[in-house]
């Protein structure tokens, strides 16, 4: 199993991609944070995995919170190897003026401040044990935009950017940064995203922008993750790796 004996904390994983990449991680021996605001949704996904999975609720905006989340998981597990900041938001699909100040904060407070307090929180302790993974969940949004989602896109390019800066500055304590950069995918802001109701012909205009005519799932953002995370990607950082289906070309 390509993570047997590895500690990892997913946030946003009560569902759509963190809960494939907790579930995938999982099944390749890791031992797995499912990582929430949502309580409920996180105790489901952790009894559906079993032993090898805790839920810890935390609202990842929140330095305190994080924090907490970080030292729960390495007090249940002993350490801590990889995290994955898949936690996200967006406004809905709209013209840019019709989104409010109190939005776009919550846009950047859980896609990119968030990112910042696990920064924040983990790097003295993988700087002190010789290394670590972390994987950012960032968008094809964020180098491809289009119009209607502006504050989410250039949240998610603030992800992308930070996810290789913080690569090249991390570099020489052996802790490596990559980004994921999904199209969108049947999640739970699919809605917002589209800006219009989910209803099969709405969904077949956006998949008419995808060459191979489909949209993301969790088991596709998970696979890609797994590999960032595994030691077969151990000389692989500041990647900002497209799992679009030829999108953004």
């Amino acid at each position: 199993m390509r993570l047997q004996g590895k500690t990892a904390l997913v946030t946003g994983a009560a569902s759509g991609f963190g809960r494939g990449i907790a579930e995938t991680f999982a099944r390749e021996g890791a031992r797995v944070a499912i990582v929430d605001l949502n309580a409920e949704g996180a105790r489901e996904v952790a009894a559906a995995i079993g032993g090898a999975a805790i839920a810890l609720t935390c609202d990842v905006s929140k330095a305190e919170d994080v924090n907490r989340a970080v030292e729960d998981t390495r007090a249940a597990f002993g350490g801590l190897d990889i995290v994955v900041n898949n936690a996200g938001w967006t406004n809905p699909n709209r013209p840019l003026m019709e989104t409010d100040e109190a939005t776009f904060r919550k846009i950047y407070d859980i896609n990119v401040l968030s990112i910042f307090h696990m920064v924040k929180a983990m790097v003295p302790h993988w700087r002190a044990e010789g290394g670590g993974v972390m994987i950012n969940i960032g968008s094809t949004a964020g180098i491809r935009p289009r119009p209607g989602l502006t504050w989410y896109n250039s949240s998610k390019g603030a992800v992308n950017l930070m996810s290789r800066s913080l690569a090249a500055e991390l570099a020489p304590d052996n802790i490596r940064v990559n980004c994921i950069a999904p199209v969108m995918g049947a999640t739970a802001l699919l809605e917002q995203f589209m800006g219009v109701p989910d209803t099969p012909e709405n969904r077949a205009k956006f998949v008419a922008t995808i060459p191979l005519g489909r949209m993301s799932t969790p088991r596709d953002i998970a696979n890609a993750a797994l590999y960032l995370a595994s030691d077969e990607a151990d000389f692989i950082t500041g990647v900002v790796l497209e799992v679009d289906g030829g999108r953004t070309i």
